[in-house]
């Protein structure tokens, strides 16, 4: 490029262009003269003003050199600014001309792909124009272009042109525009034209030269423009996993059931020669008038001691006493608040058994439905507005409560209980003794025989989260109160000693409804007791001299954690040990391993007994003792892999890949009982199938009250013959329990339907999961019991 006879010199320029540039031209050697002269030493008779080559020495132009201000490093000055750079215009010039193409504007370099941040020339940092200024301080390089070794080479790659699109820093926006300020290595007039070369030669994809001043943002942005705003359609139907979408195929050697279709299993009928109570009302009042001071309910405090007994007359005169006041002193606008089968909630806390028993009778005697729920914790608890669902379903208008159950409820501004989130208005009354009105001598209630109506609504929880009310009438409550009098031996006397919920399931059952059909005396347990000493129902058990106690298998694993050290206690007088959830597959590891601790205190191992039951079947079946008639308890291990695939196949139980159950008893007296299949049509499953249990009995729950289609299918399913042929006359209960029939006619129960999870054509269950956990590693990843 030092030759400046080459063919770009013979290239026409505009007057208006040539003239800018020798306006240019002089400015760079005046500016030039000022910058060196602190360099060039002061030789008299020099003039610095015109270039060195046309300066004449003379003694008259002598000067003194004025000291030079700093200038900033952000500013442009025209510091390097040569003849090289005067080069480069004209060459653009005549490259424009040659194309005969129109000048670039300040805005066409938006579209640059070409730049020159690829090349940049040894030793030199980039800055992006924005910046201005040197990144780093350097020594100031006086020697010409021409004598870097590598300039050459890269200079000419420049002018090459380039295809890598780059965000570096950016050159003139236009045709003679200053340059940025170079970096100090390069800090020489030749350089500073190579910078501004390298700008003027950039390239659009048509070879247009445009000026690339285009920050890495706004060129991001631009790329994100080009490309489609959305797939096109076709790419929105592929894909990657397509296999998934597949309809999987059953395995051809997967088991299958091979057994004959079973048969519906009865159980034994009720004893018809039994002195039964014409009713449960009828019962409690032969009690609280021929026993009134027999205990029927013992109550404790978090400390263990007992804070009150209940006895039968107090139980009897105490229902009496809210039965007559909820008919005939609870008015609205002169009439009666409530007439009989209107629903009633009962809000008791799990620590007051006594006021909800004296509840649920005063309810049954004025014909009211009782509907026990918990106590709502907060005004917008999630479980509580659920509660609220089903009680507005069922009408309820009042809540019956005690004075410290109500203090501790949400009060609004004006001093009352506050409105729950989803409930429905209610009023609220206290029903401790000073709050009733005795009735008068000649008052009598007239539902002491066994009414036709609903006699409670028990709520359940559905997996959803959604919550429904099971109606049970009063012939079903009778029934199951008869049925678990034949079942369990139960007698006038016994005590039974209860750590569940009193207000629904097992709870209820046994410590509310058959203790006082059987003048039985119940000591129930807080679960804040439980939460405190584990180990206080046996406690309980040995200082009364239980016959039966009604646990969890939860309560059995807490025990056995808290037994170390006590030496005193003793179970030989328990004759039945009834574990609630025996149904759930793991509760066999509990009540294996309580046997073994507690065997050598007095417990015996046929009084274990685990049951299962359901909130629509109430129960199903219960272990009884072998001195009650019932066949020797079995265990079952099973294969996991033939139960996913809903087939029973035994296995050795040294595999980890089996679910060992224990059996659950014989059928309730009274009732029959089938497996049928999961889904679809109920047909009757075959003998090493595992189906749901469903129950014909007259001790079963009735209805999901004010839901008439699950309903009917709930509590009206008939049973049918693989051809077509239904089982019996009478519709069946669906239990929502998976199980089946093994030997010696006892039901095993390997989950619930609830828990059902179905991977492909294979099935499994949230209760194997636990179970198989337990398999595994028992004590290093769960609890036994948990």
């Amino acid at each position: 490029m030092a030759d400046r006879g080459g063919p770009l010199e013979a290239a026409p320029l505009p007057a208006e262009l040539r003239e800018s540039l020798d306006i240019t031209q002089k400015g760079y050697e005046k500016k030039r003269a000022k910058l060196l002269a602190r360099y060039v030493p002061l030789v008299p008779g020099v003039n610095l003003s015109l270039p060195a080559e046309n300066k004449i020495p003379g003694p008259s132009q002598t000067t003194a050199v004025p000291k030079q201000k700093s200038r900033p490093t952000t500013s442009r000055d025209e510091r390097f600014r040569s003849d090289v750079h005067t080069e480069a215009v004209q060459a653009a010039l005549a490259k424009y001309k040659e194309r005969k193409m129109p000048m670039p504007s300040k805005r066409r370099s938006v579209l640059a792909h070409s730049s020159v941040g690829a090349y940049t020339p040894p030793d030199t940092s980039s800055a992006s124009e924005d910046e201005g200024s040197l990144r780093r301080p350097g020594r100031l390089a006086s020697t010409p272009l021409q004598s870097h070794p590598s300039v050459e080479p890269w200079l000419d790659r420049v002018i090459q042109g380039s295809s890598t699109s780059s965000s570096a820093s950016s050159t003139s926006s236009h045709v003679g525009a200053r340059p940025a300020a170079a970096p100090s290595t390069a800090a020489t007039p030749g350089a500073a034209a190579a910078t501004a070369l390298a700008g003027l030669v950039a390239h659009t994809h048509i070879g247009v030269p445009v000026n690339s001043r285009v920050s890495s943002k706004i060129q991001q942005l631009l790329n994100t423009l080009k490309r489609p705003k959305r797939p096109p359609l076709k790419e929105f139907f592929v894909d990657d996993f397509e296999e998934l979408l597949e309809v999987q195929q059953p395995d051809p050697n997967q088991p299958k059931p091979e057994g004959d279709q079973m048969v519906v299993l009865k159980g034994e009928p009720l004893s018809v020669g039994a002195p039964w109570p014409p009713s449960l009302l009828a019962a409690l009042q032969h009690w609280g008038t021929t026993q009134p001071k027999a205990p029927c309910l013992t109550a404790l405090d978090t400390a263990g001691k007992a804070i009150c007994t209940l006895t039968y007359g107090k139980l009897w005169s105490r229902s009496l006493k809210l039965a007559y006041t909820l008919l005939n002193k609870l008015t609205s606008k002169n009439e009666p608040l409530l007439k009989p089968g209107d629903r009633v909630a009962l809000v008791f806390p799990n620590s007051d058994p006594v006021m909800f028993l004296a509840a649920f009778y005063g309810c049954l005697l004025a014909e009211l439905v009782p509907v026990p729920v918990e106590v709502p914790l907060t005004r917008k608890d999630a479980g509580s507005q659920q509660v609220g669902f089903l009680l507005g379903s069922c009408g309820v208008t009042l809540a019956l409560t005690t004075d410290a159950c109500q203090k501790g409820l949400p009060k609004a501004q004006t001093g009352e209980v506050a409105a729950f989130k989803g409930w429905p208005p209610l009023a609220w009354l206290v029903i401790d003794g000073k709050h009733l009105v005795k009735p008068p001598k000649d008052w009598h209630p007239v539902a002491l025989d066994a009414g036709t109506g609903t006699a409670y609504i028990e709520y359940k929880t559905s997996k959803e989260g959604s919550t429904v009310g099971i109606t049970v009438s009063h012939a079903s409550l009778l029934a199951q109160c008869r049925a678990l009098t034949q079942a369990c031996a139960y007698s006038e006397g016994e005590t039974l000693t209860n750590v569940l919920d009193f207000k629904r399931d097992a709870g209820l059952w046994h410590g509310v409804l058959t203790s006082v059909m059987n003048r039985m005396h119940v000591v129930s347990i807080p679960y804040a007791l439980m939460k405190v000493n584990p180990l206080s129902w046996i406690q309980k058990v040995c200082s009364y001299k239980a016959q039966v106690a009604l646990v969890k298998s939860r309560d059995m694993h807490w025990s056995l954690l808290a037994q170390r050290g006590q030496r005193d206690v003793s179970l030989s007088s328990l004759r039945m040990l009834i574990v609630a959830d025996g149904a759930n597959p793991w509760s066999i590891s509990s009540c294996d391993a309580f046997l073994n601790v507690f065997q050598s205190r007095g417990l015996r191992p046929e009084v274990i007994c685990p049951c299962a039951s359901s909130s629509e079947a109430l129960t199903v079946a219960i272990r009884r003792p072998p001195d009650l008639g019932g066949p020797p308890p079995r265990k079952a291990v099973l294969s996991m892999s033939g139960l996913s695939y809903g087939v029973i196949r035994v296995d050795t139980e040294e595999k980890l890949s089996v679910l060992t159950v224990q059996d659950v008893g014989q059928v309730m007296p009274g009732a029959s009982v089938c497996v049928v299949k999961v889904e679809g049509t109920p047909y009757l499953c075959k003998t090493d199938e595992v189906g749901e249990i469903c129950v014909d009995s007259s001790a079963t729950g009735t209805a999901y009250y004010g839901l008439l289609g699950i309903t009917k299918n709930a509590f009206e399913t008939v049973p049918i013959t693989a051809g077509g042929v239904p089982v019996s006359d009478r519709p069946f209960t669906r239990t929502g329990l998976l199980g089946f029939i093994g030997p010696d006619s006892l039901v095993f129960v390997v989950g619930k339907l609830d828990g059902l999870m179905v991977v492909g054509v294979r099935r499994h269950n949230a209760d194997d999961v636990v179970a198989t956990a337990l398999a595994v590693e028992p004590m290093k990843f769960v609890y036994r019991g948990r």
